[in-house]
């Protein structure tokens, strides 16, 4: 297993460059159907303010800023390291007709193209885990929301119980590698074989309690978590306060 320690975005980009055209329909059949769900949730608590801008943080292949669009009344801008996803994300905004609503951009987390206090929410998608520094990515995520703004993330997790720990180990080494080579060919293979490792690895280095208080210590205020799918993934919201 290939070990992270090159540049995070460099291997990021590595990483995802071969997914975009399967990338929407392997990522709901290689979680079960839960990824939708979770993104649902994460999703809630951005369109419960009807937020008038939406900045969505690694928006891929768009499919959280499609959601956005549909669900709030707001102006989405999606910002992704890898211009195959985006070309893939534009494609699928086009199609569903959100051009004038949705506009995506290549850029990197850790240093936004935009200035202070832009954008009235913001979401973050499987981001933390292809960082150098997640505590300085939080800052600058804090950076461009405005007072008062909202913000919410969704992530894989590692479930709590040890039960339903070993089978998440054995489903993360065992089957996720072989469904996805079985359903996305090579480069599907290496994504499987990659994801359990990283996501165990991530949170020892960094776990929830952690996380948490990086989101406070980013000037974050009622971090609020819920763990889905018997731990399996994460959603994480707060606010910025106002002035």
């Amino acid at each position: 297993m290939e070990v992270v320690t090159r540049d995070p975005n460099e291997f990021a980009q590595d990483l995802f460059d071969g997914l975009p055209r399967r990338y929407d329909a392997l990522a709901e059949v290689l979680s079960f159907g839960q990824n939708r769900r979770w993104r649902h949730e994460m999703v809630d608590h951005i369109a419960r303010v009807r937020p008038g801008s939406v900045l969505d943080v690694a928006t891929g292949t768009a499919g959280v800023a499609l959601e956005l669009a549909h669900r709030t009344p707001g102006r989405i801008t999606g910002i992704d390291l890898t211009r195959a996803m985006l070309d893939r994300g534009r494609a699928r905004v086009a199609q569903a007709g959100a051009s004038d609503r949705i506009r995506l951009v290549v850029g990197q987390g850790e240093r936004l193209p935009f200035p202070d206090a832009t954008f009235d929410a913001l979401t973050f998608t499987y981001l933390l885990r292809y960082v150098a520094d997640p505590a300085a990515t939080l800052r600058e995520l804090t950076r461009v929301l405005k007072p008062g703004g909202t913000i919410a993330s969704l992530e894989f997790a590692v479930p709590d119980r040890a039960f339903w720990r070993a089978w998440w180990w054995a489903y993360t080494r065992l089957v996720l590698p072989v469904a996805g080579y079985v359903t996305g060919g090579k480069e599907w293979f290496e994504v499987g074989r990659f994801l359990g490792p990283n996501i165990s690895a991530h949170y020892r280095r960094f776990p929830v309690p952690w996380t948490v208080a990086a989101w406070k210590q980013a000037g974050l205020t009622d971090v609020g978590v819920r763990k889905m799918s018997l731990g399996g993934g994460i959603v994480m919201w707060a606010k910025k306060p106002g002035l």
